[in-house]
């Protein structure tokens, strides 16, 4: 009955499992496995009797019905093949009876029987074939385009072709096994047969419910099969799935990032949501505007005033509970002088200057007279003509890069000619220098003549025009007493001054030349020295008649004790004489 059973089960499942055909070499049926397309080489473990006549090699059907496929007789060393068609051109019979059968074909997988005949016996060593392909390796194909968190959805199909025996498919999610969860894993395996090559593809279908943690989450499998050396598996290349997730925050952004925005700047709102994809579309919402403005991802306000100060928001648009806001300061500077652009004044006016500065923070402020900086904002309570420039009032904003003003002051100082002539002798008592020194603005100009005569002297000698002043003089040699006349002439008036001259032979005292300021500032800077010079002799004169007196008293105070003394030195003499005498 063993034997009826296990004949059965060889004949009738051409793709029994490895461990079987083990199991069937343990009770004592002898096995050779072959790769697919190999050649098949079968011993025929009979010890080769002295009376051999021929040997011969069979495969026995399903039915259990012998085929004879080849012949070799023992003594005529000739081989014969019977026609089978399968196996044309195929065999190879050697001289020890070992079979071989090229291009091993899953067809091949049959008993075969290797028979020696004597003339009394049959001698008969059964061999069982397994052949063997190797899949090729598993690929994913179908993949999703996508994977929505939450959603059960197919992710793709593993397939392995051309396997013998059928392998078995397994999915993998970053290196571990997935197995079947229901709602959240599921697969579905089949397998088909090709009924010519009878070679098996596998398939297997894998349903899964992504969430965030899948996110750039490999996923790969794999076909574990059977071959001539035991177990193998082949792994697949890894897939990486786009998931898809709800947006769960968003966000706000202001471009280009500044440190600050002052008016007049372009500025882009930028809203972000963190789902997958992001959304397109969004609400923004401007201060003081309760309705959003339905725009894209961005929206840009051009041209920003300082009314524009204040939070912005941004929502998604079919949940506008989910917003963001960002606080914009728009920052300003306004200057404005008083009085600005050109002014004119008189010399003695009086002129108060005003830089008022209004701005969203502490503002520097600098000023400037004919592009040098001053130490502090000018003020003039009396105008001279040095005070006249052009003067800047220049205001920043050191934290907004751009912000900046300016205003500017031209300062127009006028005044009618002053005149003052001074005259000086040369040390050789040949010539005389007369000068006419002019105060005024505009420049005066001047003009010299001789009284009486009315003649105009030309050669003169001027001087350079600063601060509203400058001189002119002549130098002459005159034979008689004459009169010079100097004149001073700008829009504002005509000033006249005269001078006599004494010929070069009369001595007369001359004035001392006017001086400039600088040259007055040195002059009472000397002054003030020897004014402190003189104070510091009056001081110790002082100092010292006070301690001369103190002296002269004492001494006074020793003289009277020295003539004391002198008294009584004349009165003891006379005594002394007086004895003499009475003594004589």
């Amino acid at each position: 009955m063993v034997s009826l059973a296990l004949k059965h089960l060889k004949f009738c499942s051409l793709s029994l499992p490895l461990f079987f055909f083990f199991f069937l070499k343990g009770l004592g049926w002898y096995t050779v496995n072959s790769a697919y397309g190999d050649t098949i080489i079968i011993p025929c473990r009979l010890d080769v009797p002295q009376n051999l006549m021929f040997g011969k090699w069979k495969y026995e059907k399903p039915d259990g019905s012998p085929v004879f496929i080849a012949f070799r007789s023992s003594t005529k060393k000739s081989v014969q093949y019977d026609d089978v068609p399968e196996y044309k051109d195929r065999l190879s019979l050697s001289e020890n009876y070992t079979l071989s059968i090229s291009n091993a074909r899953i067809s091949d997988e049959k008993r075969f029987v290797c028979m020696l005949v004597t003339e009394d016996n049959v001698f008969e060593a059964p061999t069982i074939v397994k052949v063997f392909k190797q899949p090729s390796k598993p690929e994913i194909v179908s993949k999703a385009l996508f994977l929505e968190t939450e959603q059960l959805k197919k992710l793709g199909d593993c397939i392995s072709e051309d396997s013998y025996p059928d392998g078995n498919i397994t999915w993998y999610r970053n290196g571990k096994v997935l197995h079947p969860l229901e709602g959240a894993v599921v697969i579905i395996f089949k397998k088909e047969m090709d009924p010519v090559t009878q070679l098996y593809t596998m398939t297997s279908t894998l349903e899964y419910k992504t969430t965030k943690a899948d996110i750039q989450m490999p996923f790969t499998c794999s076909v574990t099969y059977y071959g001539p050396s035991g177990q193998k598996t082949i792994h697949s290349e890894q897939a990486v799935f786009d998931i898809y997730y709800p947006t769960e925050q968003v966000t706000i952004q202001v471009l280009p990032p500044k440190n600050a925005i002052k008016e007049g700047d372009n500025i882009t709102l930028k809203c972000l949501g963190n789902g997958n994809p992001p959304p397109e579309e969004f609400l923004f919402y401007l201060p003081g505007q309760p309705e959003g403005i339905r725009s894209s991802n961005t929206y840009t306000l051009t041209d920003v005033r300082r009314n524009a100060t204040g939070d912005y928001k941004c929502s998604l648009i079919d949940k506008k509970s989910m917003i963001a806001s960002t606080a914009i300061t728009v920052h300003y500077l306004d200057l404005s002088l008083n009085p600005s652009g050109e002014v004119t004044r008189q010399i003695g006016d009086a002129l108060p200057v005003s830089c008022t500065i209004s701005a969203s923070r502490n503002a520097t402020v600098v000023w400037m007279k004919d592009n040098i900086r001053l130490r502090s904002s000018p003020s003039f309570s009396s105008l001279h003509y040095q005070d006249a420039g052009n003067y800047v009032c220049e205001t920043a904003l050191q934290e907004v890069e751009g912000l900046k003003k300016r205003e500017s002051l031209t300062l127009i100082v006028e005044g009618k000619p002053q005149i003052k002539m001074t005259k000086k002798t040369d040390p050789s008592g040949l010539s005389k220098t007369i000068i006419c020194h002019v105060e005024g603005f505009p420049k005066p100009a001047i003009q010299w003549t001789i009284t009486g005569s009315g003649s105009v002297i030309n050669q003169t000698e001027e001087s350079p025009y600063i601060n509203g002043r400058y001189y002119s003089k002549i130098i002459i040699s005159p034979e008689e007493n004459v009169t010079l006349t100097c004149t001073a002439e700008n829009q504002l008036e005509r000033t006249v001054n005269s001078l006599n001259v004494s010929a070069i032979s009369i001595p007369e005292h001359d004035e001392a030349d006017e001086i400039s300021d600088e040259n007055r500032e040195k002059v009472n800077d000397q002054a003030k020295l020897i004014v402190g010079i003189v104070v510091g002799l009056l001081l110790a004169a002082l100092v010292a008649g006070v301690v001369y007196w103190l002296y002269m008293k004492k001494s006074k105070t020793a003289s009277k004790h020295v003539n004391k003394d002198l008294g009584n030195m004349e009165e003891n003499k006379k005594l002394e004489e007086n004895n003499h005498k009475t003594e004589a």
